[in-house]
């Protein structure tokens, strides 16, 4: 199994695919985790700017808002929010898609309702999907999660576990029975390194965070794991630190703490490094 790296779009918004690309090419990047422009123009420099360094795409989706949904919007709209999205990949082309779905406030009856369509929706474009655990959208704790994928054979998680230290105030581990559960549903990891009180540590190289990159590392072998039983010869992981409250700001100057492009290239490298640790035991573990 091999362990693939894509750059969020997140925090570099607005830049030319062409200069963000070639950044991400430097940086050793393999692909790109993007959203799909709705313009001719944009997906042509897109699409110009992923041949040119060989790049494949995670194409990003949000339904009926964006990262936050819209509060009053019915599971029917988030339907055809996605319906029209799915329409725009299937002509553009991705290895698979990320997706932000439902919302927080609805029931578990109506969220396993609205999944098994969109699942359905999703199967007919013929590009593996998985769906985000994302605060504000249905999949924000853990135990909506377990729920959902209990009931909802073919649902299949991107693992951004920083949301959930958030939403439980805590490192996730008290929670190791329930990460267990999911594990073999997860398809992708948003490589982010949150604490008991925010999503995002200030540099996840910073020694006194090295706590909670050591409890992120726990969960995402974890996942690992579980791809590699279920005979995956690809994990992907995307290092997602990024912008807008999530990167620490100094007060009065409103400067940053740290630069998200170098802290995003620290974690793809760090994440490489592990991974190689983590498969070389596993060899040896199995006495290869």
């Amino acid at each position: 199994m091999q362990l693939r790296g894509y750059r969020t779009y997140w925090g570099s918004t607005g830049m030319p695919w062409a200069e963000f690309a070639a950044e991400a090419k430097a940086d050793g990047y393999d692909g790109l985790e993007v959203p799909i422009p709705a313009d001719a123009a944009g997906q042509l420099a897109l699409r110009t700017a992923l041949d040119e360094h060989g790049f494949d795409l995670i194409a990003e989706i949000c339904t009926a808002g964006s990262y936050v949904p819209e509060r009053r919007a019915t599971p029917a709209q988030h339907l055809e929010s996605l319906a029209r999205q799915l329409e725009i990949i299937h002509r553009f082309g991705a290895t698979k898609i990320n997706c932000m779905a439902g919302c927080d406030a609805w029931p578990l009856s109506k969220s396993v309702d609205f999944f098994g369509l969109a699942i359905e929706r999703v199967r007919e474009s013929g590009i593996p999907i998985s769906f985000e655990t994302h605060r504000s959208r249905t999949l924000f704790n853990p135990w909506v999660a377990r729920d959902l994928v209990q009931a909802l054979p073919d649902l299949y998680l991107t693992c951004d576990f920083s949301h959930w230290c958030v939403v439980c105030e805590r490192l996730i581990d008290t929670e190791f029975d329930v990460l267990e559960i999911l594990a073999p549903r997860a398809r992708h990891i948003h490589g982010r390194v949150g604490y008991d009180q925010g999503p995002q540590v200030p540099h996840p190289a910073a020694p006194e965070f090295a706590d909670a990159l050591a409890a992120h590392q726990r969960w995402w072998e974890l996942c690992w794991l579980a791809m590699q039983d279920a005979g995956l010869t690809q994990c992907t992981l995307t290092p997602e630190f990024g912008p807008d409250g999530y990167l620490h700001r100094l007060p009065f100057t409103d400067q940053p703490v740290a630069d998200l492009r170098q802290i995003n290239r620290w974690m793809l490298d760090t994440e490489r490094a592990h991974f190689d640790r983590w498969r070389a035991g596993q060899r040896t573990g199995l006495g290869l």
